[in-house]
């Protein structure tokens, strides 16, 4: 029997499928996977609009945020210093890595490549009718009004922008518990699917392996998810949460469903879930 959660179920397709936030990131995620494949100006775009949302505590947390290759993700970055649009700063918490963060050249140069991504807009929304194009982006621009008028209207930029800015309230909301917004649907998986190796959770949340492999060692290292190992195969482990993992899952939940109110006050009830519809229909 699927599993209420607020307005929200939770079913076999993912945990927290039908949510916004959850829609947005496999969106936004399809969306960078997009951007990647068309070149090397594409990749700089998407690595210059990430880094304008927020610095990036590494090189490999970058790569696998964005399913870069890691000696491709070097070469880039390398790239894009040398051009003066992004910077290398030793991390603080972490002195064997960098802090990724972008200039003001890199902003002006991010500006201008907003304009050339009419190509991938309409392949995104091919499976869309045109009045279906214009309501969503009327909901996207309401959806991220409040972070400031913007002249661009295309749907990827908007995504990117109201996928960024529920990350920032999940983030603030999870603040206290040292959890993150990127690690909202893990816990209930691994509620639900434990002990289960990393292959079958990364399926289950529509991620791929080396970003749940990322996410997975912040959890360990937090002392979230510990790793057995798997009862039906010796040769891999099993992920499973810890007591302190499981404690935490109402804060998750809690978070997630303040989340949801608030893109319903934003849009309406009805204007939330029209927007639902139309990111499901993005999907691949």
């Amino acid at each position: 029997m699927p599993e209420q959660v607020g307005n929200v179920v939770d079913d076999e397709s993912g945990p927290l499928h039908a949510t916004t936030g959850h829609l947005l990131r496999r969106v936004f995620a399809a969306v960078t996977a997009h951007a990647v494949q068309d070149g090397s100006q594409s990749r700089e775009f998407v690595v210059l609009d990430v880094l304008a949302d927020e610095d990036a505590p590494s090189q490999q947390d970058l790569a696998h945020r964005l399913g870069i290759n890691r000696t491709i993700m070097v070469r880039l970055l390398d790239r894009l210093q040398a051009a003066g649009h992004v910077i290398r700063t030793r991390n603080p918490a972490n002195r064997r890595t960098y802090v990724l963060s972008l200039t003001e050249a890199g902003r002006t140069a991010l500006d201008g490549m907003r304009h050339a991504v009419a190509d991938r807009d309409a392949r995104l929304t091919n499976a869309l009718t045109t009045p279906e194009r214009r309501r969503l982006t009327a909901l996207l621009t309401k959806l991220v009004a409040d972070d400031g008028p913007s002249a661009i209207h295309s749907i990827e930029h908007l995504i990117a922008q109201a996928h960024y800015r529920l990350r920032r309230l999940g983030d603030h909301q999870l603040a206290p518990y040292d959890l993150r917004t990127r690690h909202f649907a893990l816990l209930p998986a691994l509620d639900r699917l434990a002990p289960c190796p990393q292959e079958q959770l990364a399926r289950y949340l529509h991620l791929t392996e080396p970003a749940t492999a990322s996410l997975i060692e912040e959890l360990v290292t937090a002392g979230i998810v510990s790793r057995g190992q798997d009862p039906h195969d010796r040769r891999r482990y099993a992920l499973q949460l810890t007591d302190l993992g499981r404690a935490r899952i109402p804060a998750v939940r809690e978070a997630l469903e303040s989340i949801e109110r608030d893109v319903d006050d934003i849009l309406g009830r009805d204007g939330a879930q029209e927007l639902r519809t139309l990111l499901t229909k993005l999907l691949p």
